[in-house]
């Protein structure tokens, strides 16, 4: 099979649907590849038992993600709060405590310590601006160590960097030792803040899509119908001035214009043909994509709930290191989501899948009592076994990467545009970061087509 279209979009991920929609309602003739069987990328709805959807991907979103959430709205989807009552559980530095507000009951100088930690990541985030944060003062210093080399000397009590470990994990899904201390700093920039991205309330965990998050892309693919095309990985992109030809499973899509809108390591993978420059390429050889496995554990009732618990809980000590309360409006059946995350996901992945619950079983037990050992159902999803993900939540840079080969990130080459959360300016890594990146390489494309190019001279072929 072979067509021939002004656009083809390589990606049902957010990015890639939202880049989609753009330039179709501007005019142009649009195709979408996508390698799964599905749309959504890292966002997936599979079922709690009695029907009712539970995320098993991507699912929050807070105050600030602007893209996102004047996306949802525009979709005609709502919103529900994070469950957020209770006191909230903290293992941190070989003690335990439970507390409420945003701040664990530490000891007196690992709280001080903290909380210095936390001013200086954020003042030096400040500082680094996010379309370059190649060009930040010190850049080169900063780039050329990792988070745990920073950590290492800005902390002062094993306290504080400890619970600073815990909170890299659950945002990266990877160790402070795995990342460039210049990207950590360029995340937490594009977030607001270390708040932004840790708070329930008031930050980036607040909220929920109502019918799940693979909701958003499920009806933005309905409004592009037939220009989706599933079950076609890409395998090469042929391109020069003139435009692409791209080769997927079972057809051949000639373009003037492609947008890839793949997570980075995944990209790399596609056959460029002539190869892309060196500085591309050496960039995503460079962008590991964390790792997470994600666990939806179903109860009867939240029995936490009647022991004043919150259901979210942290630990510097259990594999399964952050825990929140997943239930949906109703109360029943309940559901605790944990999360295997850097190291800890490595080592969980090498376990049977029983030896995995088990481990994660008795973690929660640890947290909530024995009841915690008895579920209902039990959904877990490893995201480094997907195929087409390889990874979760978002890939980041290693040391040395942003200041040598990050200029490569959002570049157009030839007629090739790249997208997906990663190269967001905003809210990078989070569902908002994808929007904001699909609305970004549309628009690079509508500037580059003239009228007639671009299709703005007849109706595209999904509505004639």
């Amino acid at each position: 099979m072979e067509k021939s279209v002004d656009v083809v979009v390589i990606g049902a991920g957010i990015a890639g649907l939202v880049a989609a929609r753009d330039l179709t309602r501007g005019g142009a003739e649009v195709l979408v590849l996508e390698a799964r069987d599905r749309v959504g990328g890292r966002l997936l709805n599979q079922e709690l038992p009695g029907g009712a959807p539970i995320e098993v991907g991507g699912q929050w979103v807070g105050p600030g993600q602007d893209q996102i959430l004047g996306l949802i709205d525009e979709l005609g989807l709502t919103t529900f709060p994070t469950y957020d009552t209770g006191r909230h559980i903290a293992e941190i530095g070989g003690g335990r405590s439970e507390y409420v507000g945003r701040i664990p009951k530490l000891n007196p100088l690992a709280l001080a310590d903290f909380a210095q930690l936390q001013w200086r990541l954020d003042r030096l985030a400040r500082q680094v601006p996010t379309d370059a944060p190649w060009h930040t003062d010190r850049a080169a210093e900063l780039d050329a160590q990792t988070l745990a080399t920073w950590l290492q000397r800005a902390g002062r009590t094993t306290g504080g960097r400890s619970f600073l470990r815990v909170i890299t994990e659950a945002v990266f899904s990877a160790g402070p030792e795995d990342l460039s201390a210049l990207w950590a700093a360029f995340y937490i920039n594009a977030a607001g803040g270390l708040d932004a991205l840790i708070n329930t309330r008031g930050g980036a965990q607040q909220d929920r899509i109502v019918g799940g998050s693979q909701t958003i892309a499920l009806r933005l693919a309905e409004e592009l119908a037939d220009q989706i095309v599933l079950d076609a990985p890409v395998t090469d992109i042929d391109w020069d001035a003139t435009g692409v030809v791209v080769t997927a499973r079972g057809m051949t899509v000639r373009a003037r214009r492609a947008v890839v809108a793949v997570p980075p390591p995944l990209a790399a993978r596609i056959r460029y043909t002539p190869g892309l420059p060196g500085d591309r390429d050496q960039l995503v050889q460079r962008m590991p994509m964390g790792r997470v496995i994600k666990f939806n554990v179903v109860y009867d009732e939240p029995f936490w709930r009647r022991a004043g618990l919150s259901g979210q809980a942290n630990s510097d000590q259990r594999p399964l290191g952050t825990v929140f309360d997943n239930t949906l409006p109703g109360d029943s059946p309940a559901v605790l989501v944990g999360f295997l995350e850097g190291r800890h996901a490595d080592l969980g992945a090498r376990l049977d899948p029983a030896a995995r619950r088990t481990q994660v079983l008795d973690d929660l037990a640890g947290y909530f009592g024995p009841q915690a050992r008895n579920p209902i159902a039990f959904i877990e999803r490893d995201w480094a076994d997907e195929e087409y993900s390889r990874g979760c939540y978002g890939a980041f840079t290693t040391p040395g990467t942003l200041t040598r080969f990050g200029p490569a990130l959002r570049a157009p080459i030839g007629p090739l545009h790249w997208a997906g959360t990663e190269t967001a300016t905003r809210w990078a890594g989070y569902m908002d970061g994808a929007a904001e990146s699909g609305h970004r390489v549309a628009r690079e494309i509508g500037a580059r087509l003239a009228p007639a190019e671009a299709g703005l001279d007849h109706q595209p072929a999904a509505r004639r």
